[in-house]
């Protein structure tokens, strides 16, 4: 068997389209269709059912795929290694959050520009999830997000913890009169958080349902900035890692509420794939930028 016939066979699974394959393969469709049916036809087996909008897999065609995704890194790893002596270039991936964006990017770009004047940067941003998901398709060189102490990361990818941090309830200057409050005490005034998928969020509404509480959302938004904005308003109550926080235009319009029975903690994780090649050096400078950034 060929491994661009293997190829084609991922990136259909992957792009659920035979059209978008193509187009992500940079063929036509007829190829990536010879492509399907010489892998098809090589193993002796069906892997695409073909009666469905969009394309699925077979139940044998999806355990063939998740085989073939570990060929491919292997594989991605051995040219990696002999082209690991050569000067960065091509194009770096990165992955970040929004809630990072604004704070790390334009330091950390300038950097690896600087630094390594043969390389693109090419940035996605998303929930640390779906930038996990991305990297597992090998659509990311390395992502930074935030996600909470011990994560453990899937088989293939490395990851490393660059900075922990406090998240933080905030309120409107003058609105927390008390020195301490429980969550049941303060829960009722809502607050002004991300869109569902967010990691704190999820963290919250868990912490809330412990103890029977509902999470009670006033405004959904993405963008700290703009949600410590709407939090100084009056708008709710907000939640924050510290630095970002410290960073904000809005600081001196919040007050930090002292919330005894919820202390989350928060770490910046950089990971990537374990085989990165040319790119280790790149990526150890992206992950210290943003590790220094959120520490400053």
């Amino acid at each position: 068997m060929k491994i661009d016939d293997m190829d084609a066979f991922v990136a259909v699974i992957r792009c659920q389209s035979t059209n978008l394959a193509a187009e992500a393969l940079q063929l036509t469709q007829p190829a990536i269709t010879r492509r399907l049916q010489n892998f098809e036809e090589d193993l002796g087996a069906t892997l695409l059912d073909r009666n469905t909008k969009p394309l699925k897999p077979t139940p044998m065609g999806l355990r063939v795929y998740d085989q073939c995704k570990a060929i491919l890194r292997e594989i991605d790893a051995l040219r990696e290694l002999v082209a690991n002596d050569g000067a960065p270039s091509g194009t770096l991936r990165l992955g970040v959050p929004q809630t990072l964006g604004d704070v790390i990017l334009l330091d950390a770009l300038a950097q690896i520009r600087a630094t390594y004047p043969d390389l693109r940067t090419q940035v996605t941003s998303g929930w640390g999830s779906s930038l996990i998901a991305r990297m597992e398709n090998g659509e990311l060189d390395a992502a930074a997000a935030l996600f909470p102490p011990g994560k453990i990361f899937p088989e293939g990818i490395a990851s490393q913890s660059v900075g922990r941090m406090p998240l933080r309830v905030v309120a409107a200057k003058g609105s927390a009169s008390k020195r301490s409050y429980k969550l049941k005490d303060c829960y009722t005034r809502g607050w002004v958080l991300n869109p569902d998928g967010c990691g704190f969020r999820a963290g919250l509404q868990r912490a809330l349902s412990e103890q029977g509480l509902s999470l009670s959302i006033n405004l959904e938004t993405f963008g700290t900035d703009l949600q410590l904005g709407l939090v100084a308003s009056g708008q709710g109550l907000g939640l924050v890692p510290e630095p970002l926080l410290l960073a904000s235009r809005h600081k001196d319009q919040l007050d930090v509420v002292n919330v005894s029975d919820f202390k989350p903690q928060v770490d910046l994780w950089l990971f990537h794939p374990r085989y990165l090649g040319n790119l280790q050096e790149p990526v150890e400078l992206f992950g210290e930028i943003a590790g220094a950034r959120l520490k400053a």
